[in-house]
């Protein structure tokens, strides 16, 4: 099954084309835009570029599959893609509003091209279901838990692919770092997802691109007695803040790292950026009871070494060490030989979880027709 696998970020549009069997998946193209304005339009654009080289190489798919941030809370497996399925995901979109525009305009780009192509939804917040009452809860009256109000988490196909890449075995009580535009820690245990720092939306946790992550929410009650409306408070909670906030210039690590020598705040949003992921390695340790891997993934992890070792000089107290050489070379492992915790590098590929999933889901469909 040739399978087109699209991945539509807060700022960039991956995309792979793959031969997907029951023995793995080969890639046959990929491809991406990155640096996208916030415009659902553009994103929809972007996708039309991607058919359009498909086109060019005659690749058409027999299906697409799409990551698609949010699933709700009665969404803990890829779904085929239907009129139900999009209704309510419209309905989801105040839960991650950088995301899920794109996504579905995404999808109906992908409906105007290939009226007829089967496309599959593959759920970022399906890996962590397995989060106890306890780590999903908030301390809120119970009326509000019951309208859906609970940590959802996310980045889950990227968590789910490291897993399978490194084995549950050798990962053991693994910190599993996803950094880039968006940043997110998942603490996972025998495979499986235990707690994570993104809770009932992308916005929460460390900080971020263009979103604080954890702030008190005295901060926002505090701005919505000051005249701030709830649009405009989603507009600095979501595009407004972070290291864009914090820098006023730019939001993407590469930029500030190379002006943080003499630019001031880019200098303060990476050593606050540093600071949080600090603090959330330590939650996750601890919710782990110990830590035996600490995993670098996403854009920013797999590619900043600067950050990596920033963010490891903090946590030694926790067996993190970092050897400068194979750092500086983005090695699969960055710890010294014999630490007590394995430090990885991982490049993540959400769009290979994806294809894996739409050639399952749409087998099992054709199997039970």
């Amino acid at each position: 099954m040739r399978v087109l696998s699209l991945n539509s970020g807060s700022s960039s549009l991956k995309y792979a084309v793959f031969d997907a069997t029951a023995s793995g998946e080969n890639v046959l193209l990929r491809g991406g835009v990155d640096r996208l304005a916030r415009s659902d339009d553009e994103h929809a654009q972007a996708a039309r570029g991607a058919f359009e080289r498909l086109d060019a190489q005659g690749l058409t798919p027999d299906a697409v599959g799409h990551r698609i941030v949010h699933g709700g809370a009665d969404r803990a497996a890829p779904a085929r893609i239907d009129a139900k399925l999009l209704a309510a995901l419209d309905e989801l979109i105040p839960f991650a509003p950088l995301h899920l525009p794109a996504e579905i305009r995404t999808i109906q780009s992908v409906r105007e091209r290939w009226p007829n192509l089967p496309q599959v939804a593959c759920f970022d917040t399906a890996f962590h279901c397995t989060l106890s009452e306890a780590a999903r809860r908030y301390a809120l009256p119970e009326k509000w838990s019951a309208a859906g109000l609970r940590k959802y988490g996310f980045h889950g196909l990227s968590y789910e692919y490291v897993v399978s890449v490194i084995g549950v075995p050798a990962l053991g009580r693994a910190v599993i770092a996803h950094l880039g535009s968006g940043s997110s820690m998942a603490a996972v245990s025998e495979g499986r997802s235990i707690d994570t720092t993104m809770g009932f939306t992308p916005a929460g946790g460390l900080v971020m691109g263009t979103r604080p992550g954890d702030v008190d929410p005295g901060l926002l009650v505090f701005m919505a007695t000051h005249g701030v409306d709830a649009s405009t408070l989603d507009d600095i909670v979501n595009r407004q803040s972070g290291l864009l906030g914090l820098s006023g210039t730019t939001a993407d690590v590469r930029d500030l790292l190379a002006r943080r020598s003499s630019d001031p705040r880019a200098r303060l949003a990476l050593e606050v950026f540093v600071w949080s992921a600090r603090k959330w390695v330590g939650a996750m340790a601890a919710a782990l009871g110990g830590i035996d891997s600490l995993v670098f993934t996403g854009g920013v992890g797999e590619h900043a070494a600067a950050i990596r070792a920033e963010i490891a000089l903090g946590v030694g107290h926790l067996g993190v060490a970092i050897d400068t050489a194979r750092n500086e070379r983005g090695d699969a492992v960055v710890s010294p030989d014999g630490a007590r915790c394995v430090v990885r590098v991982v490049s993540t590929d959400e769009e290979r979880m994806v294809a894996r999933h739409t050639r399952r889901v749409l087998e099992v469909n054709v199997a039970g027709e």
